[in-house]
């Protein structure tokens, strides 16, 4: 009797522990690169569609002032990856220098975390935080798998010769350019993957072959719970395609804006924009045809600003919306970016939040959606709150960017200020209402010293000394 009895508690608390484990989040967080704040219908563009993440917003929350964790792309993954802003970041630009670029051994990441909890984790696409045979690598990082690009370079380059997977380099039927082969011969480079490849030799697109892997991974693991980053590298220019041909908008075909009287890099910049959307909605698909998407939270966003380095139109496309300003600026127009949350049944449909966060933000996010504790040190403070409707949630005192390119220079924001100061070294405070002036054109620092001071007693606290990070001195005059 007492062995039945036992028999009967252990396969209750079985069934318990299996039920748990299945009904714990999903979590998808999909990073577009260089994608504007104008750049969806949902955000206000006119001429290019995007229904699967209109209806996305339609169905679940815009968050209208969430920000990307840098102006570019490695730092920006570097502050999502590990909660903490760029005054504390290892990663604080993009550079040649790998050392300075790459994760560093035993960093606290979202994956890592999430791991601790049983989740299945995934990263496709772009990295950009450690090459193949370095201690930066996703899969020492907290993934379980990963296929794409690590090298930055690397994925500028749509119809690479090669892609990774895991730790291999697996080559693919593309072919580069006579004059690119012809230039890195004469500058005697190593082939880190960039590029381009010649009409009759784009066989193998790799955002196509990044999604075939993510639709095949999220089949295999959508019976437990799972993380997936999906990291795709659109609609980034492939600048070297540019540098050569004055078209850096690789996309296979211009689909509906083919007919358009436009460039080839805007019918380029539209098409990958809406192919991106395409393979948004395809996720979607699935994860309603598996009967999940009730227990998926899935965001979008974009790892920065809009560029204008592939030949297309910025200003015909009204790529920066209402905000001012793109990729390498601290305006909000490099770092306000069109941000997305949707989980059926739970973030309410139609919603919009004005509530700023940012990329860091989602380290804490992500450990209160799955019950573990947010570790120490982290400048992360979870908006679960404001996804699952709720009004009132605890904001932190300022959000903090720092910039080392042309000249260098900070930013913050804290409630409806916004503080640009630029040059770093000496250069004057701009002080915004971006509550009331979204475009940041009316300068306030004149009319409001104290907020002025509050401004520089945060850009002084925000800031730690990093040994691979220097502030740019000023110019001599």
């Amino acid at each position: 009797m007492l062995r039945l009895l036992s028999c009967l508690i252990a396969t209750a608390f079985l069934s318990l522990s299996t039920t748990s484990a299945q009904e714990k989040p999903n979590f998808i967080f999909i990073l577009a690169d260089d994608l504007g704040y104008g750049d969806l219908g949902c955000f206000g563009s006119e001429h290019i569609k995007t229904p699967h993440l209109d209806q996305m917003a339609a169905e679940g929350m815009k968050l209208t002032d969430f920000y990307s964790g840098a102006t570019v792309c490695a730092p920006s993954r570097c502050v999502l990856m590990t909660g903490l802003h760029m005054g504390h970041c290892w990663v604080r630009g993009n550079a040649n220098n790998q050392n300075k670029q790459t994760l560093q051994p035993g960093e606290i990441t979202v994956p890592g975390e999430l791991k601790k909890a049983g989740y299945a984790t995934a990263l496709f696409g772009k990295w950009g935080l450690g090459e193949l045979d370095s201690v930066g690598h996703p899969m020492k990082h907290g993934f379980d798998d990963f296929y794409g690009y690590l090298n930055q370079r690397h994925a500028h380059n749509f119809y690479p010769e090669f892609i990774i997977d895991q730790y291999e380099k697996v080559m693919l039927r593309n072919k580069y350019a006579p004059e690119w082969i012809k230039m890195r011969t004469q500058q005697g480079k190593e082939d880190d993957g960039a590029g381009w490849a010649t009409e009759e030799t784009k066989l193998d697109y790799v955002p196509d072959l990044v999604m075939e892997r993510t639709y095949k991974w999220l089949e295999e693991v959508r019976d437990q719970p799972f993380f997936l980053y999906l990291s795709i590298n659109m609609p980034h220019a492939n600048n070297e395609a540019t540098r050569g041909t004055g078209d850096g908008q690789e996309v296979p075909d211009y689909d509906i804006y083919a007919d358009k009287d436009w460039s080839n890099p805007d019918k380029g910049q539209a098409a990958m924009i809406t192919r991106m959307d395409g393979y948004v909605g395809k996720v979607i698909e699935l994860l309603k045809e598996w009967g999940i998407a009730d227990n998926t939270l899935i965001m979008f966003t974009s790892d920065n600003g809009p560029h204008t380095e592939g030949g297309n139109d910025m200003e015909f496309f009204n790529a920066n919306g209402p905000v001012r300003g793109m990729k390498r600026d601290l305006t909000d127009g490099g770092i306000r970016v069109p941000t997305i949350a949707w989980w059926p049944g739970t973030v309410p449909a139609g919603s919009v939040s004005d509530r700023p966060a940012y990329f860091g933000d989602v380290l804490a996010t992500a450990c209160e959606l799955v019950g573990l504790q947010l570790p120490e040190g982290r400048d992360s403070l979870s908006f679960l709150p404001t996804l699952m409707g709720e009004k009132d949630q605890e904001t932190a005192p300022y959000l903090y960017w720092e910039s080392y390119e042309k000249g260098g220079k900070q930013a913050l924001r804290f409630g409806k200020w916004k503080v640009v100061k630029e040059p770093w070294i000496g250069g004057p405070i701009q002080l915004y209402n971006v509550v009331d002036d979204m475009g940041e054109e009316k300068d306030l620092a004149s009319q409001l010293p104290e907020i002025v001071q509050q401004a520089e007693r945060y850009l002084e606290e925000a800031h730690i000394r990093s040994p691979e990070w220097t502030p740019p001195a000023p110019k001599k005059k």
